[in-house]
């Protein structure tokens, strides 16, 4: 066991007494010093429908470690939601604050040398962030997702906040009633609960169970049933005996085990965050794994599952369906997972699927079976080209022809892009550029919902490419590739495109190009200028000088002191 209050407070006697006295002000009786410290991240905030249930979790799980004998430590950590924050300057904190929720929770475990974490969030980067934390604290840790929110409804139409975003491009485009606009925007987000498609919050959530961190159908349960509060004190007693064990999650988080996750984001059809997070996580656990290894599984792995934002169902569709398990097991049987990875309960994933059917229930069309995918192979695809030599993202569920040709429409701000889309500017078989928005030059890689939302509502979903060095929503579809690396404030090919310049998307190909010649392309870069940073104080500032590309993540922590030498 790595040195921690418990064993300090045991065997240092005399010289620990202060130590002890402050803890007796926090509850702690003679007895209790022997019992193992339990820090419980608590993601709760009434800012956000996302987060908002989370409470009742930490309660009940507070409660189980209790009576499974650990002192549990409560401590906050801050989040960003997205859908609150997408279109503005918010959103610049959104990815950002990955790396806060990581370091908060870091410097609050090893700060007062906590045996063990239970991790409770909900939004999109309450997950990675958390993960990031337990890879590299590696003291025995779960984490416990808040919950899925419930569809909303509008006159028989299943919702999600990805409808709010879409509407408007189609009431823009006439195409949708005042009536039907407001009761979309009152009716998307009914509970509390995460965003409900496979969009990022479930994508991160459900691989966690692959990743064997989150216990087995835990992911996908509504945050308002009651089920959910009892898995969350069903990890407590789970990470309880991990700490008997000394199960941590450096052994779990292994190149094989990012294998099976990345099977299962592929089969379930899930975000392109997962491919920055992933790095990220990976980085974080010194794990090697690069974006070529998503494109190695993607071309291995068919898509199983017909879920928002492209398909038709939701995250409680998804769980009713048989949910995670079932797919893991699917994959399994066919040699797409490795059944020999460890996971928090001291089994193996094989082990934990034993006794889940092989094949999906006949009585439902979420999950399809095998032999009858809706898609041969994965739909998050690494492109490289003149574009994108360190690679990008691209996304291609919904698509009958992920190919684009076309003239490029340049924007440098999402924002000026939405006023280019709101006024109609943006025709078929245009190709949008949206730069300086990457992970130095945003700063943060806001997402691009808006734009790709109301462009779909404006019926241009498949026809019109958008590329961007910043990054997409997971509610996202339609012709996207995000992540382009190196980005614009870098001085990236992107950065020297020019409006009208021929750009070319296939993802058949893997390629992304720039159609200029390379003695032109030259000219360009000789009289690039690099822009100023958009913060010159505070957190932005810091972020903008610490963050890496998107290629290896976007991570602030990468070798700093070798980099330095």
């Amino acid at each position: 066991m790595a040195d921690n209050w418990r064993s300090n407070l045991i065997t240092a006697g005399v010289a620990r007494s202060p130590n002890r006295a402050m803890l007796r002000a926090v509850d702690f009786n003679d007895g209790d010093f022997e019992k193992p410290i339990v820090g419980v991240a608590n993601g709760h905030s009434n800012m956000n429908p996302c987060n908002a249930g989370i409470q009742p979790l930490v309660d009940r799980a507070m409660r189980a470690l209790r009576e499974a004998g650990a002192m549990p430590q409560v401590f906050g950590t801050p989040t960003v939601t997205d859908g609150i924050g997408m279109g503005t300057d918010g959103m610049k904190y959104s990815l950002v604050s990955r790396e806060v929720i990581a370091d908060a929770i870091e410097t609050a475990v090893n700060g007062q040398m906590m045996d063990g974490a239970l991790v409770i969030g909900a939004c999109d980067k309450n997950m990675p962030g958390g993960m990031m934390a337990m890879a590299r604290m590696n003291v025995p840790a779960i984490y416990v997702y808040g919950g899925t929110i419930k569809p909303g409804n509008w006159k028989g139409q299943a919702l999600t906040i990805a409808s709010a975003f879409e509407a408007v491009g189609a009431f823009t485009a006439g195409k949708l009633s005042q009536e039907d606009f407001d009761g979309i925007e009152r009716n998307a987000c009914p509970t509390v609960g995460a965003c409900g498609g496979m969009f990022t919050a479930n994508t991160m959530s459900s691989s966690f169970e692959a990743l064997g961190l989150s216990l087995l159908g835990s992911s996908q349960l509504a945050a308002i049933d009651p089920q959910k509060a009892d898995s969350a004190a069903d990890s407590a007693r789970v990470l309880v005996n991990a700490i008997k064990k000394n199960i941590r999650p450096r052994d779990i988080i292994t190149r094989k085990s990012i294998e099976n996750v990345v099977s299962l984001v592929m089969a379930t059809g899930g975000s392109t965050n997962a491919v920055l997070h992933y790095l990220a996580i990976a980085s974080a656990a010194e794990v090697e794994w690069t974006i070529d290894d998503f494109e190695r599984i993607r071309r291995k792995v068919p898509v199983l599952c017909d879920l928002k934002p492209s398909g038709k169902y939701v995250a409680v569709d998804f769980h009713k369906a048989g949910g995670v398990p079932q797919v893991l097991k699917m994959l399994l049987v066919n040699g797409l997972l490795h059944g020999d990875c460890m996971t928090v309960t001291g089994r193996t994933i094989g082990e934990e699927l034993e006794k889940i059917p092989a094949e999906p229930r006949k009585d439902q069309d979420v999950i399809r079976p095998f032999s009858a995918p809706l898609y041969k192979q994965g739909h998050l695809a690494i492109l490289r080209g003149n574009l994108a030599p360190e690679g990008c993202v691209a996304k291609i569920t919904g698509l009958k022809n992920p190919v684009i040709t076309g003239p490029a429409r340049v924007f440098d701000s999402e924002k000026e892009t939405m006023g280019a889309i709101m006024a109609k500017k943006i025709k078929a078989g245009d190709v949008v550029v949206i730069r300086y928005e990457g992970p130095k030059g945003g700063p943060g890689m806001q997402e691009m919902l808006s734009p790709t939302s109301a462009l779909i509502g404006q019926g241009l979903g498949d026809s019109v490419g958008l590329l961007t060095d910043g990054r997409f929503s997971g509610a996202t579809w339609g012709m996207v590739v995000g992540h382009v690396a190196p980005e614009a404030f870098v001085g990236g090919t992107i950065a020297l495109v020019k409006e009208g310049d021929s750009i070319t998307i296939d993802a058949h190909k893997q390629l992304i190009q720039l159609n200029v010649p390379d003695d032109e392309l030259a000219k360009r870069r000789a009289a690039w200028k690099q822009p100023r940073p958009r913060f010159d104080r505070g957190l932005l500032a810091k972020y903008t000088h610490l963050v890496s590309t998107a290629s290896i993540g976007a991570v602030t922590d990468l070798r700093l002191f070798d980099e330095k030498k």
